[in-house]
């Protein structure tokens, strides 16, 4: 199976991705094939799967007590990549996560990834994690950079206890995220570059932005990285707006500015119909000019927006 870096280098065109939610837990994976089926006549060359830890809950039990429960909403990313990479041949693109997820089931992960023939990974801090008060926090890695250094380390066959293993005939490759606007803890924009800049030159072997829907802030970004000497692709990541709501929510969870232009359209949207034409007729038009400017590959987050993500597909490829 290609690596990721090996699709986007030896891609004629700018090359199609795209991630997917894992279903609910209990839910049929016919979820995912169904989106899949969506998407494949566009060729894409990789398909990442998001990851999602689990939460902690208040359980009310029968005498009126109250007792946290570790509850996983949704199944992790391991299976389900080696399901799509069975079914359909594609580059599955597992994402793994930090926040939430303890160093040694990073390494159980890693171990069922190596086993499946899975050799793809977007490495990412993730979100955030309420821990009980008593947790012991050393079990966790705090940043993507730590997590990296284990994936890093089980390449040369390192385990988490410092031991040597056999068996990683083909290592793990993998990309990291980056953040054309600033990511939303970074001092300034000079950190965020610094942090970006240490992924790659620690192992990342391409970059995928967070979504941005003004493609002048990802110019502006790819220019500082490459004036810093980062050579590796940098993949813009987009995301079509589906609602009315997303005007407001969007700016407030991922840090994405919405352009002025974008923003008046949408407030004379009536419906979330017509909020969802904007936002394709506005993704083709990013695109396109992303395409013009030679990106070697656009990566599309479809929550809520396959649809979308296909009728923008038939515009582009």
């Amino acid at each position: 199976m290609k690596k990721v870096i090996e699709h986007i280098n030896e891609s004629k065109k700018t090359a199609f991705s795209f991630e997917v939610l894992p279903p609910l837990k209990g839910n049929s994976i016919k979820r995912i094939y169904d989106i899949i089926d969506k998407l494949i006549e566009f060729d894409p060359k990789y398909i990442n799967i998001t990851s999602h830890h689990s939460e902690y809950m208040d359980k009310v039990e029968a005498d009126g007590t109250i007792r946290k429960v570790n509850i996983r909403r949704r199944p992790g990313s391991v299976a389900i990549a080696s399901a799509i990479q069975n079914k359909y041949g594609i580059t599955a693109v597992p994402h793994i996560i930090c926040k939430g997820f303890t160093k040694e089931e990073t390494e159980y992960a890693l171990i069922d990834l190596n086993f499946l023939g899975v050799h793809d990974l977007l490495l990412l801090r993730g979100d955030e994690k309420k821990l009980p008060v008593t947790a012991d926090r050393s079990l966790y890695h705090d940043y993507a950079t730590d997590l990296q250094k284990q994936v890093n380390d089980f390449n040369r066959s390192i385990a988490l206890d410092g031991s040597s293993f056999e068996g990683i005939e083909t290592p793990f490759s993998y990309g990291m995220a980056c953040y054309p606007e600033k990511h939303e803890e970074a001092l300034n924009m000079d950190s965020d570059i610094y942090y970006a800049k240490k992924k790659v030159e620690n192992g990342a072997d391409y970059l995928v932005t967070q979504m941005f829907f003004d493609n002048s802030k990802y110019y502006a970004f790819v220019d500082r990285m490459r004036a810093d000497g980062v050579t590796v692709p940098i993949i813009p990541g987009i995301k079509p707006i589906v609602f009315i709501n997303q005007l407001t929510i969007l700016p407030k969870v991922f840090r994405s500015e919405i352009p002025v232009e974008l923003a008046e359209e949408l407030r004379r949207c009536k419906t979330d119909d017509e909020a969802k034409e904007v936002g394709i007729e506005w993704s083709v038009r990013q695109c396109k000019d992303l395409i013009k400017h030679g990106v070697p590959s656009i990566h599309f987050y479809t929550l809520m927006a396959t649809d979308s993500v296909r009728k923008i597909a038939r515009e582009i490829y």
